[in-house]
Order: C-alpha cells, then structure tokens, then sequence
C-alpha cells in the first residue's frame, strides 16, 4: 500500500518535460525511485529523535547518489555511451534525489496534513538542470516558487532540504520566491529571466508552475524579443573578450570561450525566447534553421558535451578549460591514435577546433537569420534599409553584398570568390543568405576553380588589397572557401601546434600574421615599431611578402622540416596564383627561410663578424633582408599576447642594419683596427674630464672584442665603474641600467675575475626573479672582469623598473657572489613541481656544438625543459669543463629552453679535439637532466578498456 501511495505521489509531481524512465538506459541500474522512497519514509518513521532521522536519511541518500554517479560514470568511460547520455542520466539522477528529499520533507519532517494555499509550492529547476543539461560536476539550480510570501512551514521544508542537498556535497544555487516576485525580477534582471526561460517544473504545485510559465510568456517574452537578443548578443561578445576573443586559442575553454557550449546555449535561449521552441528541431521548423544546420548543432553538442564529461571526470571538479595535460589523456579515452605527421592529441583538438568552428557558423547564420526576420531588429542587428542595387554581378541589400539569384554560385563558380574581393573592396559586409548558400555550394570548388586565372586574380587581390586582407581571408575561412581553394592551407585549419608557445592554432596565428604585415606596411605601428615601419615602407615586392606570409607555415603537421616542405608548396601554388618568375623565386625563399633572421638574432652573437657575414651569404639582397625583417617581426607578433618584446625588436633591428651595412659595403669585416681606434677615440671624447694618462691605462685594458661589441656609452660607463672600484678598493661592483627602450635592464658586474662567476651570477639572477636574455663576459687585461648582463623579470616580463625590485636585484647578486647565499641550496628550496597542465610536454635534451659560426669561438646550443636554475646547473657544468663563456644567448619558447654559448678553452682557444667535444656533449647533456621530470612510469599512455560499443565511436569520428 505504501508502494502504490508513494508512486500516485511520484506520478503526481514528475513533470512531463523531465527525463522519463523510458530515456535511460536500465534507468533501475542508476536509481530505483520507488524503492528510495519507501526507504526514506522508513527511516523518517522509525529513526526516533529527529537528529537520528535526519542522519539517517541523509546516508540513504548519500549511497542512492553515489550509486548513481558510480553506475553512470561507468556507462560513460566503458561503455562509451557520450556525453548525451551522461548529461541526461545526471539529470535523472538528480530529479529522484531531489524528489525523494522533498516527498520525505514534506511526507514524514514536517508534514502537514491539511496545507493552506500559502503552503503549497512548487520546486523548480533553472539554469542548465532546467534546461536538462548536468555534467558531472555542475552545480543545481532550484527556485522554490510560492503563491504569496513565505511562511514557517515553507521556511521549514526549504531549510531542511537545502542543508541536506549541501551535507551531500551538491553545490546549490537557489532561490526563494513567489510568482510576483519571480516575475517581476526577470523585468529587472536579465540573468533571472534568463534562468526562468529554460525552467523545468520538478516537484509540487504544477499549478503555480504552469502560472509563471503563462505570466512569463504574457508579461515579459511578448514584445521583448529584440531587447532580450541584444543582451544576450552583448553578454557573448563580452565573455568572448574576457576569454581571448578568438576560437582557437589552445588551451579553450570549452564552455565559456568562443564557440563553446555557451555560444550553443545562447542560440538556444534565442530561439526559446523567441519561438518558444524547446530543442533544435523546433527552430527549424520555425525556419531559423535547416536540417543540416540542425545536424550540425547537435553533432557539435553532444562533441562537447563528451569532452566536458570527460574533463570533469578527470579532473575531478568542474574545470572547463581543456589544458594541455588534460588533452592528451581525453584524446586518448577519445580514441583519438597518432597517425603520420599528427598526434592523438593534435587529431583530437583539431576536430575541437573544427567543432569551434561550426559553432562560430551557426552563429553567425542563426543570428542573421534573425535579424532579416525582425519587424524591429536591435541596434547592434539594425542595418540600412536603402533598397536593392546591383554591384558587379551581385546585389546591395542595406550595407551587405548578396547573390543576385540562388543559383548564382552553381552558374558561376568564379564568383564564390569574387563575393569576398568586392565585398572587401567596397566596404560592405557580406549576407548571411549568400555565406548560407557558399555553405551548400563547397563541394563546387573544384581543379578547374583553382586552376582558373580570374579566380586566382581575384585572390591575390584579396591577399594584397589596401583594405585590411585579414578580414576578408578571415571571412572566406570561416565560409570554408579558403581551405577549399588552397587544399594546402585547408590541411592546416585547426592545426593545433602543441606547445606552451604558440597560442593560436596554424591557420589563426597565419591570419594574424597577415593583418599585422598590413598594420606594419600601412604606417598603424609607426609608433611602437618606427624602424621597422620604416624599412616596410621601402619595400618593393609587397604581393611576394603577403604571399610568403600565408604560407610560411603551409607544411606544418606533415612531419618533416616545415620551412623546407613549404618552400615546394610555394614554388607549386605561386605561378598558379598568377605570380611571375621572381616573385615565385622570392616567396620560395622567403618560405624556406622564414625562421633564419630570428634564429640568428636570438640564437648568435650578433656581434661576431662570422655571424654576419654567414647570414649575410644566405639572404643575399637589401630586398631579401627587408622582407624578412617584416615577416619575421609580423610571425613573432602573432604567436600570441606576451610573445613580441622591446627586446626582440631591438635585436632583429641591429642583425638588420649590421647586414645592411655589410651589404652596402659600410661594414669591413677586415677593418676591425679601424672600428676598435673609432670607438677608442669616441671614449677618449667622453671621458674629457679624465687625465689623459687614466684614459691611456684604461684604453691599454680592453682587448678587441671588448672594442668591437660594445657602443660607446656602454665603454664610458664601464670606464667610470672600474677606475672606481680600483680607487674605492671594492672587490665587487654591481650596476644595474634600465634599457625601456630594449625592455631589459642591463646588470653589468665589475669584479676579480675568477672560474664559475658566470654560473654563480646566473643563479643570483635567477633567485632575484630575473631571465637572462644576453650576456657578453669581458676579461680586462688587469684581470677585472665586465660582465655585462640584459635580463627581464621572470613573472610579468619587460625589464626590472621599481627601485625596490631593483634594489632586492642588487642586494642578491652581492650576497650571492660574497658567499653568503648559495644558489644551489637556494634554487633546490625554490624549485617549484611542474604545474599539472605543463607535465605533459617533453623536450628531448640536444646539444649542438659548431665550430664555423665564429672564427674565435666554439659555439655550443643546448636545448632542454625550461625550469627554474637550469642556466645555473648549465653554466655550472660549462665551467667544470674549464671552458671560459665570451658571450651567451639565452632563449625561451613556451617549455623549451635554446641556450647558446660562446666559449673559449682555458688557453684562449676554440676547442677542435674530437674526444673533448664529446665529453663536452656528454657532460652538457647531463646537465639538462631535470630531476624534477616526470618518471618513465607516469609517461605510460592509461590502460584502454575493452569494452566498447561500435556506435559510441561516432563522437570521435565526426570530424
């Protein structure tokens, strides 16, 4: 009898639009809501004191939900069964649980047998348990709705079950409120109405429900669809700002970033609001959508669905943002395996990427569609209403570039491009109708397009256009046309480049790339980068340098030398694009040697004669050379936010016009005792106010590569600091100059020179918090060594400016260098463990050792794990090989650190002896061990299961 009377009550209070049994699969394995209710009246009535009751209830439901979660946590890992389904079953899940507290609440804790109207009320769940949408770690909205204001027994009955809801571990979001009040907050506020909008009735007076569901309809939707659009239109744009405004950044966040589960949400709660539609199918058939929009937004719903069920699930919390770790091991569970030329993980976020990229579709198409259909559209949606007129084939609705006729692109497939390069030339945006049927129409670009000259013409105009080209390459790869016309740049869209460098994926870092070289040669950065803008100006093969920008990075992920396989893409695709002979030539070589300029500014010493003249013999030409100091300064820049730096500028700036000079014939290579008396006669200027018998000593000091490395301020204030430290009698002298203007602050040490004073004030350095960019190591011929060291603040980057950061730089580097702290003891206590989102990255230690890039000095490159005290522990190692360091470039990219040294042996000479070179590769490469690493055992991919149904393998192969 009891039985019969708790499932009347179960059936009375189930809301139609809840997940029924007949959706879940075995629903009885994850809860049995009959028998949870009989044991929770049992409890309730034989459990004696109240607390006894209340404990008693409370485990029963704890071990209902555990069950639970445990039952579909398993369905979900090895059985495979998506994110759909996951989701679902935790709303089912959830109901019974809330429904069985609320019965037993109301039944048994603090019944009341004859309720006053005032008494009865209604749970109703908002937000995404509302809407039916639960991952496992999401929190649960409930409103208790009541008729009029609250009273004690209501009081009673919600207190009890949010308490218990909070002792279950459950994280509540709730709310306490009639239908007046309910109503009259969602006019106020739009994250209320917004909640009520995708409410779901769960348990109670279905009357009051169905009462604010009509009053909601009535009193706030009717009249108000183009405010509550505009809003939630305008909330996006600001979650996307506050995310990286782009959809492609590599480390997204699946539910708040650009084209996530949010982005899908608010479509959504458009098309809810607007149509009253419940589910996808339901805006098509209000023709907001067709079906294979439709398709789309449930195939990238239930993707991310999956991945965000699987991210709770790893993680243990609810964490959105797919870090690095975190993708590995859900590309795995994914079953995302490595192929040729790309990973698991770089498969799975490349389809990520793609998913992203559909939501952005859906958007756009979803929203414009909306506004065409609005009798009064929103200001942000409002366009001009000035007529139809015809454009080059095409028609101008308001300030939008239309089709002329549905089958325009059929007839003319030409025109799928020149859509975008007259739109672009005009100024106008481009119709939501025409992108729609671009959409439809893909499969029509074909050989015969690519290979078709006007089309080509009319590309290239795209790419080298005065009008911002980014725009409308952006536009054409959003439509999918451009990786449909270029295949080769079709094989990069949503590459992924897996790496704490790079930020954005291939084809977004390209787009960039693009828009910054225009920004660059149409004056927009004359101010931060006036001598680059400058030589941009100069520039005579622009249509080469944009067309190498694209692609310069054409052959990632196809496993080889990317610089080398992109240069046989280009020679391929630049005569087809209507290029001649020597721009092909040109963009062929700038393809291939993209990297050259930075690697050699950031990785040599640009004050080595060698240097120059190698670099100088590879590119060759004054045009050459300014083409790839604007390329190269645009690829930096669009690796990501943080990237670019004051100092990078300023040395790419002096590798230029070292070269220019050298090519121009200014630079004599051979007239070294010419610059080493010219800057010896600029110092003897500087120092007027000294007796011609110190300037003489000093000058009598330096040997030629001190001469030759330095500018003449950098000799005078050396000058002043040795005749100092010999007149005061400081054994040691530390000065520190800040360079805004490089965005370093220079630490030059005046000291006895001795073994090991490099590395000891690498690891001073290091304590203080600073990044060693550039050192140059001087030895006087007293025996003082000038070490003269540019380095920036490890945390925010750009040089150390406050007096107190300086100051406690200072202070370190002497305590350091007396003997008072030790680096190594110090570092060791500091060394922080890997965070969890950087362990995953693995760098293969490297030393390189050349003996051709200096005609004095042995060059040795070292490439490992960046971690704190690694330049220490490196340099430690140079000087118990009795090698003496010249010069040093240090370098960071993301997890990967390239340190470059100039050394020298103990008798001023490079080292040629081929077993010396190999204990110095063996020692080196000890060195870069990092003892912090993560184990062998902890690299092993996890254990795959077995079980696995053929039909749950659609989420992964969707792409």
């Amino acid at each position: 009898m009891l039985a019969a009377a708790m499932l009347n009550m179960f059936k009375k209070h189930q809301a139609p639009d809840a997940p029924a049994d007949e959706t879940i699969a075995d629903h009885a394995a994850i809860v049995q809501p009959l028998a949870l209710a009989d044991r929770l009246t049992d409890l309730a009535r034989s459990s004696g004191a109240p607390a006894d009751a209340r404990n008693a209830i409370l485990k029963a439901l704890r071990e209902a939900l555990e069950d639970g979660r445990t039952e579909i946590r398993r369905r979900f890992l090895e059985e495979l069964t998506g994110g759909d389904a996951c989701v679902t079953e935790q709303v089912y899940l959830m109901d019974r649980i809330v429904r069985a507290l609320a019965d037993v609440t109301v039944g048994s804790i603090y019944p009341a047998p004859n309720p006053t109207v005032g008494e009865r009320f209604a749970i109703v769940a908002i937000g995404g348990y509302g809407r039916g949408e639960l991952a496992p770690q999401s929190d649960i909205d409930l409103l208790f709705l009541l008729p009029y204001k609250r009273n004690a027994q209501v009081e009673q009955v919600v207190e009890f079950m949010l308490y218990m809801l909070w002792d279950l571990g459950l994280k509540v979001g709730h709310a306490v409120r009639s239908v007046d009040e309910s109503i009259r907050g969602a006019k106020a506020d739009i994250t209320v109405r917004t909640s009520l909008l995708e409410s779901r009735a769960l348990w109670g007076e279905r009357a009051l429900y169905e009462d604010l569901r009509r009053r909601f309809v009535k009193e706030i939707a009717a009249g108000t669809g183009p405010e509550f659009v505009e809003a939630k239109l305008a909330e996006r744009d600001a979650r996307h700002d506050k995310m990286i405004d782009s959809r492609y950044v590599l480390e997204p966040n699946i539910k708040e970033g650009k084209g996530g589960l949010r982005d899908l949400q608010t479509l959504y709660w458009i098309g809810k609001y607007l149509y009253q539609v419940d589910d996808v199918e339901g805006l098509v058939r209000a023709g907001v959508l067709i079906g294979e929009e439709a398709e789309r937004f449930e195939k990238a719903q239930t993707f991310l669905r999956t991945v965000r069920c699987h991210l709770h699930y790893l993680t243990g919390r609810p964490e959105d943002r797919l870090t690095f770790d975190t993708q590995a091991e859900i590309g795995r569970r994914m079953g995302y395996t490595d192929h040729a030329g790309a990973s698991g993980v770089e498969r799975f976020m490349k389809h990520y990427f793609l998913i992203a990229k559909d939501v952005g579709d859906l958007t756009r198409i979803f929203c414009a569609t909306l506004e065409a259909e609005s009798q009064r559209a929103p200001r942000r949606m409002r366009f001009l209403t000035g007529g139809r007129k015809t454009l080059e084939g095409f028609v101008v609705e308001g300030e939008r570039l239309t089709v002329a006729d549905d089958r325009q692109f059929r007839a003319a497939q030409v025109d799928m491009i020149r859509l975008f390069q007259v739109a672009q030339a005009n100024d106008l945006d481009i119709h939501p109708h025409a992108l729609r049927l671009i959409t439809r129409s893909l499969r029509l670009i074909g050989p015969k397009l690519r290979r078709d000259p006007e089309a080509n013409r009319l590309f290239l105009e795209i790419l080298t256009s005065p009008k911002d080209p980014e725009l409308a390459l952006r536009r054409m790869n959003e439509a999918g046309v451009l990786g449909r016309f270029l295949p080769d740049f079709g094989r990069v869209v949503a590459q992924m480049q897996y790496d704490m460098y790079h930020v954005f994926t291939v084809d977004e870092h390209t787009l960039f790339a693009i828009g910054i070289v225009y920004d660059i040669l149409s004056g927009q950065l004359e101010k931060e980068l006036p001598t680059i803008t400058r030589v941009g100006r100069k520039i005579v093969s622009k249509r080469a340098l944009y067309v190498a920008m694209l692609l310069h990075d054409i052959a990632k992920g196809r496993g080889g030398d990317h610089s080398v396989l992109g240069a046989k893409v280009a020679r391929k695709l630049c005569p087809q694009m209507g290029l001649d002979d020597e721009e092909t030539e040109t963009v062929e070589w700038l393809v291939r040697w993209h990297l050259l300029m930075s690697d050699t500014a950031f990785k040599r010493d640009i004050e080595d004669d060698q240097t120059i003249r190698d670099f100088v013999a590879q590119v060759e030409s004054p045009e050459r050379l300014r083409l790839l100091l604007v390329l190269t300064t645009a690829d930096i820049r669009a690796v990501g936010p943080g990237r670019w730096n004051a100092w990078k500028g300023t040395l790419l700036n002096q590798l230029f016009y070292r070269a220019r000079d050298m090519m121009s014939g200014g630079f004599d290579g051979e007239g070294r005792e010419q610059r080493i008396r010219a800057a010896q006669a600029a110092l003897r200027e500087r120092l007027a106010d000294w007796p011609a018998a110190e300037i003489d000593a000093f000058l009598a000091m330096g040997y030629a590569p001190y001469w030759l490395s330095l500018d003449p301020p950098a000799h005078e204030r050396h000058a002043r600091l040795v005749r100092a430290a010999e007149r005061d009698g400081n054994p040691l002298t530390v000065d520190t100059r800040v360079d805004r203007e490089a965005g370093v602050t220079e630490v030059t040490l005046v000291a006895a020179d001795h073994p090991g004073l490099f590395s000891r004030l690498a690891g001073a350095l290091a304590l203080a918090g600073a990044d060693i960019v550039d050192a140059k190591i001087f030895t006087l011929a007293n025996g003082m060594a000038v070490d003269v060291f540019s380095v920036q603040d490890a945390g925010e980057g750009g040089a150390f400016e406050s007096p107190d950061k300086l100051a406690r730089l200072a202070v370190i580097v002497e305590r350091s260098l007396s003997g008072e702290v030790r680096p190594i003891a110090e570092l060791a206590k500091r060394k922080p463990a890997y965070p969890a989102r950087t362990r995953v990255f693995r760098v293969q230690p490297r030393v390189l050792i050349d003996n051709d890039a200096s005609r004095t000095h042995t060059v040795v490159e070292v490439n490992g794990r960046d971690r704190p005290g690694l330049l220490y522990d490196v340099t430690r190692a140079v000087t118990g090989l009795n090698l003496q360091i010249s010069s040093a470039k240090i370098s960071t990219y993301g997890e990967r650190a390239i340190d470059v040294f100039y050394v020298k042996d103990v008798f001023g000479l490079k080292i040629t002896h081929e077993a010396k070179l190999a204990r110095i590769r063996e020692t080196l490469l000890e060195a870069l061990v990092d003892p912090e690493a993560p184990s062998t055992a902890e690299r092993k991919p996890p254990v795959r299961p077995k079980r696995r149904r053929r039909a749950a393998r659609r989420v992964a192969e969707t792409a």
